[in-house]
């Protein structure tokens, strides 16, 4: 293998340096619940009979005689989800493959699991960012009970899984994997599904032609085809190990799922003491943290993940920042062009070599530590290879020298891009980032006159006023965690992609989110402190020249500085507050939007 890359192992040697102490207490706590007896020894014997009293007597003379191994089942089922509609089977998948391993395996509890493509411009979006810490105290609450000796966490989309880890992670000391379920078959292209989108903006097509597209393009059970967050999300287990090598991207019904998904539990139970003793929380690392960081930038996936992975690597006592992003996105090279950063799906992705062939590439290159634990056997490199079925059994190959579409995948020799796909703002307007694998070179810098919304509905009236046909960077406040749960505003790109084809010069400045399926409009997000906290947005007027400067790394509001600093703040009407503070069960996640940390610091409730 290549030495590894000087500023990768850099940022790595400096984010062990900085998490030191908090990382030696996590391990602390962690190491003193490894040592305790198993749980159906160590309980009394009323909370042992409570815990098994549904299961059948063999399993129960099996956990509690014959002190087999018991493992928890997590899922994130439900049947509107697509990507988790599969999982209504595998519970019962799970438990047939434990007994033939001489296990026990039970369902622990379900996680919360919401389709962000359904809640998407409405008042449900607003609990989407929170979900993932209740998904995270579900996970707690579920394992909780005890009396486990490894975990295996059903979970794709959005939020699920950061949710999912977050949790785990504050069981570190059970080995975990994580199963997952594979991608819908490819409908409605999504160049075509955007196409119809913008027109139906413009108003040059109706309601039935718009939902017919977008029903075509989502058609089916598994995961949406789109590189959005959930894909993303898959990609980050392949290269944290947390996967069973290859399981991302098969589809739900090929019979090499079946394989994968039972492959799962034998991996769990290598990983207990006494035989390979990797726990969760000894297998996430600094290195494995920054294997996901640089996976994400090599392909170009979601935004989202510069909040969530802050996240996750604090769960496990392990402290990044953007600018740990920003210093890798420099250096590792851009692998993958998947919409929305190319024409392609996670379906021709996977058929190009798919994530093998990214982490071949990585590990190759020296953007990757090879040496990171995983649940598989072999480690890291075998998630290099691809799985296959031979007369039944289940193996890894090498992959093809080369990709089979170099429009969807390069080597790390001949990349699309030699810096990755995100890139950290900064200036008088606070941090963002901006995923500029997506957008255009020559819209990377934007200066245009300032519109300031707050709220997404205000900008769609003055698109259909005709009030935007111009140059102009489109600033739109008070989409922060505090102010209302930081929703996905990704249903701006339609009427703001318009703009920019028309020929005008336009970029979007945010303290919300816009997801993994942001595209080519240049667009500054998750701007911390968001207008809430009393960030800058809060003094930009209407006409105030902005400049967006995605390769100077500049988001400045061109105001004399003396002018700037006099500005009074702007402040939320009451009423905009009211209407984001109640109804669809917003009441309730009050506590979190008041302890809510910024974007940057992960938007954690639980600190």
């Amino acid at each position: 293998m290549t030495n590894m890359h000087p500023l990768v192992a850099e940022v790595t040697a400096r984010i062990r340096e900085r998490s030191r102490g908090t990382r030696n207490a996590y391990l602390a706590q962690v190491d003193a619940l490894r040592r305790r007896p198993r749980g159906a020894d160590r309980m009394g014997c009323a909370n042992v009979a409570h815990a098994f009293a549904a299961m059948p007597p063999s399993d129960k003379l099996r956990i509690v005689a014959e002190r087999a191994p018991h493992l928890a089942i997590v899922t994130s089922y439900n049947d509107m989800l697509s990507a988790h509609q599969p999982y209504e089977s595998y519970p019962q998948r799970l438990r047939a493959a434990a007994q033939r391993h001489g296990a026990t395996a039970q369902v622990a509890g379900g996680v919360p699991a919401m389709c962000d493509g359904v809640t998407q411009g409405y008042p449900g979006m607003e609990l989407s960012l929170f979900s993932r810490d209740t998904i995270a105290m579900s996970t707690a609450i579920a394992l909780s009970h005890d009396v486990f000796d490894g975990v295996l966490l059903l979970g794709i989309c959005d939020k699920i899984v950061p949710g999912l880890l977050i949790g785990a992670l504050h069981f570190g000391h059970l080995p975990c994997v994580f199963v997952p379920a594979g991608p819908m078959s490819s409908g409605l292209s999504n160049s075509e599904k955007a196409r119809v989108r913008e027109l139906a903006a413009q108003g040059q097509v109706g309601r039935a032609e718009l939902l017919q597209a977008e029903q075509a393009a989502y058609h089916s059970p598994g995961t949406c085809t789109f590189y959005g967050t959930a894909n993303s999300n898959q990609m980050l287990m392949e290269a944290m190990g947390l996967h069973v090598p290859g399981a991302a991207f098969v589809h739900p019904h090929e019979p090499l799922r079946d394989a994968l998904t039972d492959e799962a539990v034998e991996t769990v139970l290598s990983l207990r003491a006494g035989q390979r003793d990797l726990p969760i929380g000894h297998l996430v690392d600094e290195r494995s943290i920054v294997n996901a960081m640089v996976a994400l930038l090599a392909t170009g996936g979601s935004t989202n993940h510069l909040i969530h992975w802050v996240a996750v690597a604090r769960a496990a006592g392990i402290l990044i920042d953007w600018n740990d992003f920003s210093d890798l996105s420099a250096v590792v090279p851009l692998l993958a062009r998947v919409y929305p950063n190319g024409s392609a799906d996670v379906n021709q992705f996977q058929a190009a070599g798919g994530p093998a062939f990214v982490l071949r590439e990585l590990m190759d290159g020296g953007y990757f530590h090879a040496d990171a634990h995983a649940v598989a056997r072999g480690g890291m490199p075998r998630y290099a290879e691809q799985p296959a079925l031979d007369a039944g059994r289940l193996s890894w190959q090498p992959l093809p020298a080369g990709t089979t579409d170099r429009t969807v995948l390069r080597p790390a020799s001949e990349p699309f891009s030699a810096s990755g796909g995100l890139a950290l703002v900064q200036g008088n307007l606070g941090r963002a980032v901006i995923k500029v694998s997506a957008v255009p070179e020559d819209r990377h810098v934007i200066e245009a006159p300032a519109r300031v919304f707050d709220s997404q509905e205000a900008l769609h009236a003055a698109f259909q006023a005709g009030e935007l046909d111009r140059d102009v960077v489109v600033v739109v406040r008070f989409q922060g965690p505090r102010a209302n749960g930081m929703p996905e505003l990704h249903k701006l790109t339609p009427p703001l992609a318009v703009l920019q084809g028309k020929g005008f010069r336009v970029a979007l400045v945010t303290d919300g989110r816009m997801s993994g399926a942001s595209g080519k409009v240049p667009a500054a997000i998750h701007v911390s402190p968001e207008a809430l906290a009393d960030g800058p947005l809060a003094r930009v007027h209407d006409g105030d020249l902005i400049r967006l400067d995605a390769r100077a790394g500049v988001l400045e509001a061109l105001v004399p500085a003396d002018e700037w600093a006099r500005r009074p703040l702007a402040r939320r009407g009451d009423a905009a507050a009211e209407a984001h503070a109640h109804g669809l069960g917003r009441e309730l996640f009050a506590g979190m939007r008041r302890h809510v940390t910024s974007a940057e610091q992960g938007a954690c409730t639980w600190l």
